[in-house]
């Protein structure tokens, strides 16, 4: 339910950005739901800037309880004093800002996204928070999409930076949520310059050892000359694949349901499998296996897989990541923990 807004309070100012996401949410109304307790990550670049700034406008409207946080990862000598002046800009909105130091500095870019999204996830604990929300936008999707592909990423690569997903199994029922995936970069940059927002630039995004700041000032301006909007229209397709991907998930349980060897919990009926073509057990495998491992069991153990498989029926292992095997004799398939392999 949409709350009527608060003659109390001040009018916030309204436009196209506002209608354009008001209605965004209106047909996804999981996204950020009304009423919702939300944690915003801010970082103090044009992207988290936009992001805080809609989000308070809409918010007489929805009825959200915002707080904001932003992790200083120790790399810069003037990030405290932007973090400090982040702080002050959001005092003077009337939002609450926490300030996270990173202690010790993370030594790489992974470190550094496993720090943030922790402390977020405490956060928004500690604050009873519902949603953690991002300011990515359509560029960031679509620069996304464009590095998994250049790695040969599988579907699930291509339909990467969902809307909304689980922040992590620690977290519980907290939900990750990037409701600026309908915003481009440009949106975002022209939004913060008429609001007169202000906007502290991270000196590292204009660093070209990192491979997305090369793609971001080297191969988007390009796109974008080539195909006006090529960026939202990426992130378009990078939905419509998310959507496939979600679908096919679904036929992939119930195949697996028809696949299932009877005595062996999870395991699989070999027969029955090798019956199909192997570009479907190649997929059928890399689920079930996804399924018990909670990773990618990787492209080069799917190929040996299948191969293997395919010469007769002899009884077989395929060692797999973190110390778990695959096992079949001539009529079953079935996996084995690495406790079950040391008990």
């Amino acid at each position: 339910m949409i709350l009527p807004p608060d003659p109390s309070q001040p009018r916030r100012p309204w436009g196209s950005d506002q209608t354009r996401l008001h209605r965004h949410l209106l047909r996804h109304p999981c996204l950020l739901p009304a009423g919702a307790s939300l944690l915003l990550a801010v970082s103090g670049g044009q992207d988290s800037m936009a992001l805080t700034t809609l989000l308070h406008d809409l918010q007489p409207l929805h009825g959200w309880r915002l707080q904001l946080w932003h992790g200083d990862h120790g790399w810069r000598p003037d990030a405290a004093h932007q973090a400090w002046e982040l702080q002050q800009w959001a005092r003077s909105q009337g939002l609450a800002l926490q300030l996270d130091q990173a202690d010790p500095v993370p030594l790489s870019e992974a470190e550094a996204r496993d720090w943030r999204y922790g402390r977020l996830a405490e956060a928004a604990l500690r604050w009873h928070c519902t949603h953690v929300v991002t300011g990515h936008t359509a560029s960031d999707r679509a620069e996304t999409v464009l590095l998994n592909l250049a790695r040969g990423s599988h579907l699930r690569g291509l339909s990467s930076l969902r809307a909304s997903r689980p922040l992590g199994p620690e977290a519980g029922a907290l939900r990750l949520a990037r409701p600026l995936l309908v915003f481009d970069r440009a949106d975002t940059g022209r939004l913060c310059r008429e609001r007169h927002l202000p906007v502290w630039e991270d000196s590292s995004n204009a660093d070209l050892r990192f491979a997305r700041n090369r793609l971001r000032a080297e191969v988007m301006p390009v796109l974008e000359a080539l195909h006006p909007g090529a960026s939202r229209r990426i992130s378009a397709q990078a939905e419509r694949l998310e959507q496939q991907f979600e679908a096919e998930t679904e036929l992939l349980e119930l195949a697996l349901g028809a696949l299932e060897a009877e005595g062996t919990p999870g395991g699989l009926q070999r027969g029955r499998l090798l019956s199909l073509a192997p570009a479907s057990q190649r997929r059928l495998l890399q689920h079930w296996l996804h399924r018990h491992l909670g990773s990618d069991p990787g492209a080069k153990n799917l190929d040996t897989l299948v191969s293997r498989l395919g010469r007769g029926g002899d009884p077989g292992r395929l060692d797999l990541a973190r110390g778990w095997q695959l096992h079949w004799d001539r009529s079953t398939l079935w996996v084995r923990t690495p406790d079950a392999l040391h008990g």
